[in-house]
C-alpha cells in the first residue's frame, strides 16, 4: 500500500520559512542613525532593535525624544542587493510602540452623531440608501400614509420606512417620554397617558402606542409620549379627600404624678387667709 502523510494542507505554510537577520544590514546602526538626524538631530536616542523584514532587508528601532511622541520610536529600513556589502537606505519613517500615546481610532462623522447635535445652520444631509427611508412611490405599509398621497393625488419624495418606525418606536419608549421616566415612575399608577384627555394620538400605525401631550402645564407639553407614560397633571387625577378631624378627648389629669410643694403658713400670708397687720398707728 502506498504511505500517506497526516499532513494538513495548511501545515506547508505554517512552516514557511522565517526571515533571517541579515548580519550586514544588522551592523548598519550607523548609517540608519545618520539617515534620522538629518532630518532630527535634536531627538534621535538609543538604538532599541534590529528586526528583519526580508531578505537582507533589516528595520533599525531609535528611541524618539519628540515632545508628544511619548513611546514613538525611529524606524529606519536598510537593504542591499545580494553578494553586495554596499547598504543603503530604504525607508525613514516614525512608528508608534506598544505603549505610545496615540490619538483615539477615527469615527466617521455619521457615528459620532449624537441627538442633539444639530444647531442653528447646520445642514444634515440623508443618505440615499437610510434604511430608515423608502421611496415614495412604494407602499409605505402605513395607512395613513397612502391614505395622505391619494387624497392629495401625489406623494413624497420618501417615506419612513417600517424599520425606520420600528426604530422610532425603540427609541422614544426607552427615553424620557416612555414607561420608565422618573415622573412617570412617580406619578400615580392610574395616571396613564393612553387615559389622559390631554392625549393627543398620533396617525397611522404609531397611534397605537404613541400621542402628544397637550396638556399647558404638563412637563411634556408638545412632546410625543407613550400611551403607558404618565405625570402628575393627567386630567382625571383627583386631590386626596380633605381629612375629617379627629374628635378629642376630654384632659384627664393623672394625681400620681402630682408634686407635693411645702408653702408658708405664716399670719398674714395668702395661703393662711389672716388679715394681713397693719405697718402703722393712725
Amino acid at each position: 500500500m502506498p504511505r500517506t502523510s497526516s499532513a494538513s494542507p495548511a501545515e506547508p505554510a505554517r512552516r514557511a520559512r522565517a526571515p533571517r537577520l541579515d548580519s550586514v544590514c544588522a551592523e548598519a546602526v550607523q548609517l540608519a542613525r545618520e539617515a534620522i538626524i538629518e532630518a532630527d538631530p535634536e531627538h534621535v536616542g538609543e538604538h532599541l532593535a534590529a528586526v528583519a523584514e526580508a531578505d537582507r532587508v533589516v528595520t533599525h528601532q531609535f528611541e524618539c525624544g519628540l515632545p508628544g511622541y511619548r513611546g514613538w520610536r525611529w524606524a529606519v529600513t536598510v537593504t542591499r542587493v545580494s553578494r553586495s556589502r554596499q547598504v543603503t537606505i530604504s525607508d525613514t519613517v516614525l512608528l508608534p510602540g506598544a505603549d505610545a500615546l496615540r490619538a483615539p481610532d477615527w469615527v466617521p462623522w455619521d457615528e459620532r452623531l449624537k441627538p442633539g447635535d444639530l444647531g442653528v445652520g447646520d445642514l444634515l444631509p440623508t443618505a440615499p440608501d437610510d434604511e430608515r427611508l423608502a421611496p415614495g412611490y412604494v407602499l409605505s405599509d402605513d395607512p395613513a400614509v397612502e391614505e395622505v398621497a391619494w387624497e392629495l393625488g401625489f406623494g413624497r419624495q420618501r417615506v419612513m420606512s417600517r424599520q425606520g418606525r420600528l426604530d422610532t418606536a425603540q427609541r422614544w419608549y426607552e427615553g424620557e417620554h416612555g414607561p420608565d421616566a422618573a415622573i412617570a415612575a412617580s406619578a400615580p399608577r392610574s395616571a396613564r397617558c393612553g387615559s389622559c384627555g390631554f392625549w393627543l394620538p398620533l396617525a397611522g400605525t404609531l397611534r397605537q402606542a404613541y400621542g402628544v401631550c397637550g396638556n399647558l402645564y404638563a412637563p411634556d407639553d408638545g412632546s410625543v409620549v407613550s400611551v403607558d407614560h404618565g405625570c402628575g397633571a393627567h386630567s382625571e387625577v383627583l386631590l386626596a379627600p380633605e381629612q375629617q378631624p379627629v374628635e378629642e378627648l376630654p384632659t384627664v389629669y393623672d394625681d400620681g404624678e402630682v408634686e407635693l410643694v411645702t408653702v408658708s403658713r405664716a399670719a398674714g400670708s395668702v395661703d393662711n387667709g389672716a388679715p394681713t397687720e397693719p405697718h402703722g398707728h393712725s
